[in-house]
């Protein structure tokens, strides 16, 4: 007798949206692991475009029968100019036209089937129900009008009137078995479980004994409270292949969904015994011994799933995600989450994958230059990815490495010369670098591939002006400056330093004062903003509110900041505090100062205007 199989890829099966957590939890991970391998056909497919038109065009001709000539030209050219405007993306010229279709034949059951479908992916789904309804009465051998129509009645949670479309369809095609198992399915997402069971009966005469069917029904006898049929359809498995671990793997989970952990773990040791290189038992017992609180006995078995060659690496990194992101439950600590990694890179040494968990991992603990090894070594085995470059160069701007910026992005833009975010970073480096005719150059290709992105046009600009202030073109530059703040007022980076650049040349320093002041309000305890700010009082001779801004630069982190010291001295002095401006600007040598003007202030003891 042949094996029923998963419907093949296009053709239409029902998701079982919400028939699981309805049931009550079959606990352990085997069974987890058995329904992702083998209950995947529940997932929805939907009516494809193809399809679509496919039932379009096979009614279209029907649906014209009774006009006359002339308007069935017309028809026929609107309906035909409906398909190309729906194929194109053009949905609202779509919907137009076939509503002038229906002008001309109100009973055209493929311009409803047409509308129904484009108010569907619009997700108006009671105006497609209404046409699909009607399309049906009009024409009600067309399987892909009914389709569509179930489909639609799951999402609406309509699961027994989806599965009467099936019943309907099985009556048509009483052979057609993913028909019977939709119908099966949606039986059971609407709590129907005795007919769901039912169905699947049906559809087990034509297939024999089949797992995917016991392991449907096994889990309807439990959500139906019928817990010793749950256990004699799972036994009917084992009798029917005895030698196959997996099904004693389910029986070990429902004994412990019914609390027996003694038969419990009778199973998972049977299994074993039946096959000692078996990776997902091993999971099983992890959960097994965390219901008991053996937490150490747990994260053993876990290592050993995780270091078996038995279980596949997708499969382990889905269960990483599970543990790590709920450490309560699974009691995963940060020592446990990377003795996991280490098993899986010792397991898996060439899946750039691991290496982005091992990167994950380190960012989180704030280890960027590790973090950073890590990706690099995810690059190894997977060069073309660019969220993986992109999150390395973010880290090395991070961490201020301009060169290693450069390089990095040097190679990136080869590889993704269409990516704009890199010739960002490419420019930032180049500054950094004193680089200022590359990162024009550079800055001028990334605003060639720039479409319709406003923040980083500002940012490309504002970077611009900077190489352009640093080539002592400040007319230019200034210009930029503004023209970047008018596409990106947001710009806190760019605000500030255009307000330093002029409170340093003395000029429009109301503007300043206006700039700086925005960026210190959405920055209140910003040391290099507060400095600025305090510095464009100090050039508009407001020296008490000037000192009140440096000192709260220098209690939010600028102690050490030998700029920020020295503009303190520099204040001091002019309120007449000469001893103590005398002092920060000492202060400010003992941290790095090093200018011959600052020497001169120390030595003269004024202010020295560089």
């Amino acid at each position: 007798m042949r094996n029923w199989k998963r419907p093949k890829e296009g053709q239409v099966v029902l998701a079982t949206q919400g028939k699981i957590k309805r049931m009550k939890n079959i606990k352990g991970l085997s069974l987890i692991v058995l329904f992702i391998v083998f209950v995947s056909c529940s997932g929805s497919k939907k009516v494809t475009e193809q399809q679509v038109i496919q039932a379009a065009v096979e009614t279209e001709s029907k649906t014209n029968s009774e006009l006359d000539e002339k308007k069935q030209m017309e028809f026929n050219y609107l309906f035909s100019e409906a398909l190309k405007q729906k194929m194109l993306g053009n949905a609202q010229n779509a919907i137009q036209i076939l509503s002038s279709c229906l002008q001309i034949d109100p009973n055209s059951s493929a311009a409803m089937f047409e509308l129904a479908s484009i108010h569907a992916a619009n997700n108006d789904l009671t105006s497609a129900t209404l046409l699909l309804e009607k399309a049906i009465s009009l024409n009600p051998d067309n399987i892909w009008y009914k389709k569509l129509l179930a489909q639609i009645y799951q999402q609406t949670q309509k699961f027994e009137e989806a599965a009467g479309i099936y019943d309907d369809m099985i009556k048509a095609d009483p052979e057609n078995q993913e028909y019977i198992y939709s119908k099966a399915v949606l039986l059971a997402n609407a709590q129907k479980y005795e007919e769901s069971i039912n169905t699947y009966r049906e559809l087990e005469k034509k297939t024999g004994i089949n797992e995917q069917i016991s392991v449907e029904v096994q889990q309807l006898y439990v959500a139906n409270g019928e817990i010793d049929k749950a256990f004699k359809e799972i036994e009917k498995l084992i009798e029917h292949n005895p030698n196959e671990p997996k099904y004693y793997g389910l029986l070990a989970d429902l004994y412990q969904s019914q609390g027996d952990s003694i038969n419990a773990l009778n199973n998972y040791n049977k299994i074993l015994e039946m096959d000692p290189e078996s990776g997902f038992v091993h999971f099983s017992l992890a959960n097994f011994y965390l219901e008991y609180n053996e937490v150490n006995k747990s994260f053993e078995e876990t290592k050993k799933g995780f270091a078996s060659n038995n279980v596949d690496l997708q499969t382990k990194l889905q269960l990483y995600i599970m543990l790590v992101s709920n450490r309560e439950k699974s009691k995963i600590n940060d020592e446990k989450e990377a003795e996991l990694i280490n098993i899986l890179i010792e397991n898996h040494p060439n899946e750039f994958l691991v290496y982005t968990i091992q990167a994950d991992y380190l960012l989180r603990k704030n280890q960027l230059k590790e973090g950073r090894d890590a990706l690099l070594k995810a690059l190894e085995f997977e060069n073309g990815d660019f969220k993986i470059w992109e999150r390395i160069l973010f880290i090395d701007n991070d961490l201020q490495e301009w060169q290693t910026l450069y390089d990095h992005s040097t190679e990136a833009m080869e590889l993704f010369p269409n990516q704009p975010n890199v010739y960002l970073l490419n420019s930032v480096a180049c500054i950094q670098l004193e680089k200022f005719d590359e990162t024009i150059t550079v800055i001028d290709e990334g605003l060639d591939i720039l479409i319709d992105n406003p923040p980083l046009e500002g940012q490309f600009l504002m970077l611009k002006g900077e190489a352009l202030y640093k080539k002592d073109k400040i007319d230019e530059a200034f210009k930029l400056f503004d023209k970047s703040l008018e596409i990106n007022p947001e710009n806190y980076v760019g605000l500030n330093n255009y307000a330093y650049y002029l409170s340093l040349l003395n000029r429009d320093l109301d503007k300043a004062e206006r700039m700086s002041g925005k960026v210190i309000e959405r920055f209140p305890n910003n040391s290099t903003y507060l400095d600025t700010y305090a510095w464009v009082l100090f050039k508009k001779e407001n020296y008490t509110l000037a000192r009140f801004y440096m000192d709260t630069a220098i209690k939010n982190g600028g102690e050490n900041n030998p700029v920020m010291l020295e503009h303190l001295g520099d204040i001091l002095f002019m309120l007449d505090k000469i001893d103590e401006a005398v002092e920060y600007w000492k202060k400010a040598v003992e941290n790095g100062g090093t200018s011959e003007v600052l020497q001169r202030k120390i030595r003269e003891r004024k202010y020295i205007e560089d």
